[in-house]
């Protein structure tokens, strides 16, 4: 088997967390190794998974960042490691710190990176392991992400399409009303552009090569960034039977209708439009201000006058200015 290091990235969120950690006690797949990072939580989340591991009589390790020394500890592999990141990196930054703990061992194949407000089914990551080593052009696979709340529903099959003349990204298979369980892989894989955050296995010869997730989104946009600077080098790729329930936007608030949507996730959502946009397409910077400018209409009409007037504020600023959080 080629071992497998789960990544998790914690936010006040200790009880998905272990939720997940559960479903992941009853995976098939034997050789993985799990990480946690903690994102500064102030919810005693660290508290609660470490007494959630002595209950269950499971070894763990905690370190803190700035990493050292990793390599020294080769000698010790616990089931369970621990990372406290010391302050919120975001989503990027908060997995990076686990995939570099997971190179630093040197006995990584790769690393499945899974959204913690996410239980699995058993077979979850053999289905990943089995479709990345049945094609080694592959750098990133996805999985069937189904709704938490709502099993038959899906959020995305594999991952979804970025369409860069508006800035807007479809998971593919978001509009099935109800799925029937059958899905055309090639067709799914031939139509992203990016896979579905909450769940993504990604080859270690991936990150060396392309290297980790780009960290000044801070939430929002990073996979489809991750996957476009891959374009030439890796494919992506979609295994079907692979199934993740996804609680999706527990604790920051994310909805796809813009009216629902949290001041968190709408701000880093507009902003990293932007800024995605600019990095890689700036020449069709005008047709997704268009799209803002609608999107401003739409939040003028419901009265949301601050979520105009942050989308506004957005646009008129220069891209250094876009380094900054709210």
């Amino acid at each position: 088997m080629k071992r497998v290091y789960i990544i998790l990235v914690n936010w006040n969120g200790w009880r998905d967390t272990l939720e997940c950690m559960n479903s992941l006690m009853r995976l098939t797949y034997s050789d993985f190794r799990i990480i946690i990072c903690d994102n500064a939580s102030s919810d005693d989340s660290r508290g609660q998974i470490k007494n959630w591991a002595t209950r269950n009589n499971l070894p763990y390790a905690e370190y803190q960042c700035p990493l050292t020394d990793v390599g020294g500890t080769a000698h010790l592999d616990p089931l369970l490691t621990l990372i406290a990141t010391n302050r919120n990196l975001g989503f990027a930054a908060g997995n990076n710190v686990g995939m570099r703990y997971a190179l630093a061992r040197d006995d990584a194949a790769y690393c499945w990176l899974l959204n913690n407000d996410t239980i699995v089914e058993p077979d979850a990551l053999e289905h990943l392991v089995s479709r990345m080593r049945g094609d080694e052009s592959i750098g990133i696979c996805g999985s069937t992400i189904r709704l938490y709340h709502d099993r038959e529903r899906i959020q995305a099959l594999g991952g979804g399409y970025y369409c860069r003349w508006i800035g807007l990204p479809w998971h593919y298979g978001r509009f099935f009303k109800r799925w029937d369980g059958t899905v055309n892989q090639l067709r799914a894989e031939s139509w992203m552009n990016y896979v579905e955050g909450a769940s993504m296995l990604v080859s270690r010869q991936f990150l060396e090569r392309v290297g980790y997730m780009s960290e000044d989104y801070f939430l929002y946009f990073e996979e489809a960034d991750w996957a476009l600077r891959a374009k030439n080098q890796f494919r992506l790729g979609y295994a079907p039977q692979s199934i993740i329930y996804h609680k999706v936007g527990g604790s920051i608030g994310t909805c796809s209708n813009p009216l629902n949507k949290s001041s968190v996730c709408d701000y880093y959502n507009i902003r990293n439009r932007i800024r995605f946009t600019r990095r890689f397409y700036p020449a069709l910077l005008p047709m997704v201000y268009l799209v803002l400018v609608g999107e401003c209409m739409i939040r003028l009409l419901s009265a949301r006058w601050e979520r105009a007037f942050m989308i506004l504020g957005l646009m008129l600023q220069r891209g250094a200015d876009l380094e900054k959080r709210p």
